[in-house]
């Protein structure tokens, strides 16, 4: 009998979401939790490498590397909004850095690094001690010293971090309960954990339905609701410290395409809307960031000890 991998419940609707990303139109039955509106995939196909093409997915892009001067100013930069708490130029992913930050030497793994642009950012800013943990790497390299990319899950990483990242990957993963455990496991006493994942039974889901670009199928195995989520972390060992909404006018124009019959990767986009309407479409995110409406968050979690 199916249940939800959230908050355990046996009562599931299911639908049929079709791969739109790549236009490649294959159908796949999700279940929705009728108790805690999470989403999650019926099944998870054998093999998931078509749906991440090695070319044009983002976590495959180049690595960009900055020159010396660029390095010192954004050594700077950080230090000046990470330790002195000014705000010019300050790095676009500093509404989560500042809340997970507490040392240039803290332990902090990426799980799902991609191409470690990420980590990367933080080793020009200062970071020392960084580590990107990812399966689908071609292989495991140093990237600069105290920078290194590993090939592997994060289970078979021999070593105890400060802080855990998951930036979007969360999702793309089949069981919440034992992710959570193998992050708890993997940190220190007293770690830190955040996810950045989609979340079911947001506004832009209850308008476009299986439109909603961030239903993503079949990568995303998982997507779950405020209340899904809550339910799961209260039966870790970690404690939910805060939720920070962050989504952005993709939500919306992205789920417009799909309802046009266009993919992501052709480009046929292109022209679809103006600068204006894009701008309204980010002013509406915002809003619905401020509202606690919006289709993805930041979760900061700690492990309790």
């Amino acid at each position: 009998m199916s249940f939800c991998k959230f908050c355990g419940g046996k009562k599931l609707r299911e639908f049929i979401a079709h791969e739109k990303m790549l236009g490649l139109g294959e159908a796949f039955v999700y279940q929705e939790c009728l108790s805690c509106h999470s989403l999650q995939i019926k099944e998870v196909p054998e093999d998931l490498s078509p749906y991440y093409p090695s070319e044009g997915y983002y976590s495959f892009l180049p690595l960009v590397q900055s020159d010396s001067f660029r390095l010192f100013l954004k050594k700077l930069r950080m230090r000046m909004f990470l330790k002195w708490g000014i705000s010019w130029k300050s790095p676009s992913y500093g509404y989560w850095l500042k809340r997970i930050y507490r040392s240039f030497d803290d332990a902090i793994a990426d799980v799902g690094c991609g191409n470690g642009q990420l980590l990367y950012e933080l080793h020009a800013g200062g970071f020392r001690n960084l580590t990107g943990i990812d399966p689908f790497l071609k292989e495991s390299s140093l990237i600069a010293p105290g920078l290194k990319l590993i090939k592997s899950k994060l289970e078979e990483v021999d070593q105890k971090f400060d802080v855990i990242m998951m930036h979007h990957s969360f999702e793309h993963l089949h069981d919440p309960v034992e992710e959570l455990q193998k992050c708890y496991d993997s940190l220190k006493p007293g770690g830190r954990l955040l996810i950045r994942t989609p979340l079911a039974n947001c506004e832009a889901w209850k308008e476009f339905g299986t439109n909603w670009v961030q239903l993503d199928a079949p990568r995303h195995l998982i997507i779950p609701s405020l209340e899904g989520f809550e339910a799961l972390v209260s039966k870790s060992g970690f404690r939910l410290k805060e939720v920070l909404f962050d989504s952005t006018g993709f939500q919306f124009w992205g789920s417009m395409l799909y309802e046009r019959r266009l993919n992501l990767v052709e480009k046929s986009y292109a022209g679809q809307f103006s600068k204006e309407e894009l701008a309204q479409l980010n002013e509406k995110a915002l809003r619905y960031n401020q509202e606690g409406k919006g289709d993805q968050v930041c979760f900061f979690l700690e492990r309790k000890d």
